[in-house]
């Protein structure tokens, strides 16, 4: 399988970092062919041109590689913190300039007059690693968890990828060592499960 890694967080060394590193390295050690991506280390430019916003935009050339990327990808892994209950600027930009209308899913007439998206990725699964210092069950009770909403019904739903895989590690700000090695075992495990 080809693997998509996309990492979204500004410091060197934080532990978005390792979650990545520890994905790519599983994902390798299976076999599987792994593009990694760690956008502010690439200095990608999360702003939308207009020249950019019609669906048959001539691209830069890196977008076009991202975009290629994401359409021949089999599976996709993102990571980021959880900033204001929303992945950074950064992802989301990736997101708005890289999974494009007529490349990563598009609207087709619903039968009622309206139109219904349509996914057109190949990615069969997509995953996402987020860190958080809000406690899953604060997050979820008081705000209803808008990234798993954001990722598994907005993103991926819409691209037509069937199946989402989300963990959530936090509190990220009181973690001992001890439990963020016992997180990068959970990222290897569910690496090993993505064919499952």
């Amino acid at each position: 399988m080809k693997i998509l890694v996309i990492l979204g967080h500004p410091v060197p060394g934080s532990f978005n970092h390792a979650i990545a590193g520890e994905a790519g390295a599983a994902l390798r050690a299976l076999g599987h062919t792994v593009v990694v991506h760690d956008l502010y280390a690439e200095g990608f430019d999360p702003l939308m041109p207009g020249a950019e916003f019609a669906k048959n935009a001539v691209l830069p050339p890196e977008i076009e590689r991202h975009c290629q990327e994401a359409e021949t990808a089999d599976g996709i892994v993102v990571v980021h913190p959880n900033w204001w209950s929303a992945p950074p600027a950064m992802v989301r930009g990736w997101v708005d300039r890289v999974l494009r209308p007529g490349r990563a899913y598009e609207f087709v007439p619903d039968g009622q007059g309206g139109a219904k998206p349509k996914g057109l990725l190949k990615a069969r699964v997509g995953v996402v690693f987020n860190t958080a210092n809000t406690p899953q069950e604060k997050e979820e009770a008081l705000f209803g968890d808008p990234l798993e909403v954001h990722w598994r019904k907005v993103v991926f739903g819409l691209c037509g990828v069937p199946r989402v895989v989300r963990r959530n590690f936090s509190p990220v700000i009181t973690s001992t060592p001890e439990e963020r090695g016992k997180w990068l075992v959970e990222v290897r495990q569910i690496m090993g499960n993505l064919t499952v």
